[in-house]
């Protein structure tokens, strides 16, 4: 790929991806500090089952996780409903949904769970999240990957085995495309000359946060990935968050110029109303049901492996997620809370 920058000051693609670069982002503010952990929620709150009643009202609860001070709002990028699969995702498109979020909420840091850059073309994935930012004031994070559901790629028309390269392609183009300046490309998935992105992002990056492998090298992960986002290994023992710990430390040992790089995990939760409930693992650890105290004790076993953010999700959860988000706000919150940061953009479109 032969690529040159007209006006851009550092290559958009390895360059500026410590935390110094997003100290002026909303979004990564929010969410992201070395030492710390914040709490984020993962959409949608109630597992869809055949019926899209259950969507009804879950932009009202957003709106109430921002003002109730969670960090983070999460939705996923699922195309298509694999009855194999099991699972459908959010349902809605996570780009378009984000953008309705953004007129619903004021601090809240709207985030991808994670968007597969392997199955589109860069430049409608820049042209989508740049939307998004300028609409949120810059608060959009995007947790990237290279997908995992088989049907989705044939269905696309696409080679899965060919995912890595146009991830890390996708990445590419995306960050120059972003940047201020223009970009010259000549390479796949194709050649950008005399034209350039409107608009860029709302301030200066959107951060990528790279979930997994993504299908690369970790040497490429440490290099190029503003975070990392993974799986949490087991959460029911103090083991997992151990393991969690080593791998997190392996991964910013490869980071060259050794500045701080966030690390997000996730969990599904069942939580139950008994704050002394053990943790006790459910559907093969796909699940932890846990009182508030086991809950807790996990957050700061994360923290202290060096997790920066916990995405919490309560699809699974038998409660009424009225019920949850208010105990997760009141009793779990305060212990580990959001970062007041820059205030977003003031946009009046």
């Amino acid at each position: 790929m032969t690529v040159t920058m007209e006006t851009a000051t550092h290559d958009p693609l390895t360059g500026g991806r410590s935390a110094e670069a997003f100290a002026r982002h909303p979004g990564y503010c929010r969410m992201f500090a070395q030492d710390q952990l914040t709490i984020g929620i993962f959409l949608p709150l109630r597992l869809y089952r055949g019926d899209m009643r259950v969507l009804e009202g879950q932009s009202d609860l957003v709106a109430d996780i921002d003002r109730r001070g969670f960090a983070a709002a999460w939705v996923r990028d699922v195309p298509l409903f694999d009855p194999g699969f099991g699972d459908a995702g959010q349902v809605f498109d996570p780009f378009t949904y984000l953008a309705y979020l953004a007129a619903r909420t004021q601090r809240l840091a709207l985030a991808t769970g994670s968007a597969i850059f392997s199955l589109r073309h860069p430049i409608d994935l820049a042209k989508m999240a740049t939307t998004i930012d300028h609409l949120s004031g810059g608060r959009l994070v995007l947790g990237i990957a290279s997908g995992d559901r088989p049907v989705e790629f044939p269905a696309h028309g696409i080679d899965r085995n060919t995912r890595s390269q146009r991830f890390s392609n996708a990445v590419d183009w995306f960050r120059r495309l972003v940047a201020e300046g223009s970009a010259k490309i000549n390479g796949r998935p194709g050649r950008l000359q005399g034209t350039s992105l409107i608009p860029k992002a709302a301030i200066g990056r959107i951060p990528l946060i790279v979930t997994g492998s993504s299908r690369q090298t970790p040497d490429w992960v440490a290099r190029y990935a503003d975070g990392w986002l993974t799986y949490p290994h087991q959460t029911h023992v103090s083991t997992g968050p151990q393991q969690l710990g080593r791998n997190i430390s392996a991964w910013r040992a490869r980071i060259d110029d050794g500045g701080f790089r966030p690390h997000v995990t996730n969990e599904w939760i069942d939580l139950v109303d008994d704050p002394a409930f053990p943790r006790t693992p459910l559907q093969g650890g796909h699940v932890l049901r846990t009182g508030r105290n086991g809950l807790i004790d996990l957050l700061g076993e994360w923290r202290e492996a060096g997790v920066n953010h916990a995405a919490l999700g309560i699809q699974y959860s038998d409660r009424p997620a009225t019920e949850i988000i208010q105990e997760l706000a009141e009793e779990v919150l305060p212990l580990f809370p959001s970062h007041d940061g820059p205030i977003p953009l003031r946009m009046n479109w």
